[in-house]
């Protein structure tokens, strides 16, 4: 496997380079070494179609040690990209040892210096480092460029083509989730069915969910996770601690909270939003994995909108071992979601009431807002079209 280093690198590295020499495209890697938020960053775009792998937050130690570095983040990524292990393993041995030379050719340092400017780009600063490593890396990999037919084409998709005409077959296959999403709602009933792959995070299932309900993300969002192997049902003298915004409907008690970037930590304590016990912790929804977590716990909630307070129960029904997709499904459904800024559950009641009262006074008015707040109708085909969209461009 050659990676070609800008002199920036090189000198980085403190080593000579190799001979230069010919290889498969594939198995060729441009690399530059940039400065984000401070940080070191080295990042990698392959020569044929232009995928990018990040290494993010590098200290002194681990530029000798960056090859290894790079292979093991490689592994992470076509993780994440539900591709198969044994294809991953494949491309990785067929590429041989890692030897270091200089940068090829004027096209292609331009094309990495492109690349590396798409990694500034998306780099928003709210992840922590381990984590803000895979996500530039998949959406780095998610923006267009234009090949030298003049065709516009997504980094990932001709990655994925590349592999499979390569080794053939299939190249997807990951554990996945039946989850149930069940919206609490007063009278109305909304819940999708999804599967969703275990190398997915958290946050991406936030997003999942946004698109389910056809919300747009305007708001705070925690996950709370429950054990109900160890935290029984309450006892009839405690049923009032339900009430607790944490607590499950049921009346287990929670085991963690996800929160996300946005959140203040003492504010929300304050307003009873983070857990007030000891023994229930509270993780960065960035950075957990659903496979951390599933199948061990079965049961989460999905608060949304503080204001509004949507709450949506989850529940893992089934795990699925083989899943032949890299892409959320919905596999069933009912009901409309109410529409974002709506007012809660009774707020949601008096916008039913307007919207089907042809004769009342703001109708047309509610009508036009809900349109503009994304409300319809709820719709399979359309859940998929939202949810199936390129990884990561959300």
């Amino acid at each position: 496997m050659l990676i070609q280093c800008t002199k920036k690198l090189l000198d980085k590295l403190n080593i000579e380079p190799a001979q230069r020499r010919e290889e498969d495209p594939l198995f060729c890697w441009h690399a530059n070494l940039i400065t984000i938020n401070r940080r070191k960053v080295v990042a990698f775009v392959n020569d044929k179609n232009r995928y990018v792998i990040v290494l993010y937050g590098l200290k002194a130690k681990d530029f000798p040690r960056l090859g290894s570095l790079f292979i093991n983040a490689l592994r992470e990524v076509l993780s994440s990209e539900c591709i198969k292990d044994e294809i991953a393993e494949k491309y990785i041995s067929c590429a041989g040892d890692i030897i270091y030379t200089k940068t090829k050719d004027r096209s292609l340092v331009a094309k990495m210096r492109a690349a590396c400017d798409v990694v500034y780009m998306v780099d928003d600063g709210s992840f922590p480092p381990f984590a803000a490593q895979k996500f530039l890396s998949l959406h780095s990999s998610r923006c267009l460029w234009k090949n030298e037919q003049g065709e516009y084409v997504y980094p990932h998709i001709k990655m994925y083509e590349d592999l499979k005409a390569m080794f053939g077959g299939d190249i997807f296959g990951c554990r996945a989730a039946v989850l149930k999403l069940d919206l609490d709602l007063e009278k109305q009933k909304a819940w999708r069915r999804i599967i969703i792959p275990l190398t997915y995070s958290f946050y991406d299932l936030h997003k999942v969910i946004q698109k389910a309900f056809y919300w747009m993300d305007y708001h705070l969002h925690e996950f709370i996770i429950y054990d109900d192997t160890i935290y029984q049902f309450l006892s009839p003298d405690k049923r009032y601690l339900i009430t607790h915004p944490l607590y499950h409907r049921e009346g287990i008690k929670p085991l963690l909270t996800l929160y996300c970037d946005e959140e203040d930590d003492y504010g929300l304590r304050e307003e009873g939003y983070l857990p007030p016990f000891d023994d229930v912790g509270f993780r960065y929804v960035k950075e957990a994995g659903l496979s951390e977590y599933i199948p061990k716990y079965r049961k989460f909630r999905y608060r949304y909108d503080f204001g509004d307070n949507w709450e949506i129960y989850i529940d893992v029904e089934e795990i699925i071992e083989d899943y032949d997709k890299n892409y959320p499904l919905c596999i069933d459904g009912e009901g409309n979601a109410p529409p974002e800024d709506v007012g809660g559950k009774w707020g949601y009641e008096d916008f039913l009431k307007i919207i089907n009262d042809e004769e009342h006074q703001e109708h047309n008015d509610m009508l036009a807002w809900a349109k503009y707040q994304g409300y319809g109708d709820f719709s399979i085909e359309e859940v998929n079209k939202r949810i199936k969209r390129p990884f990561y461009l959300w």
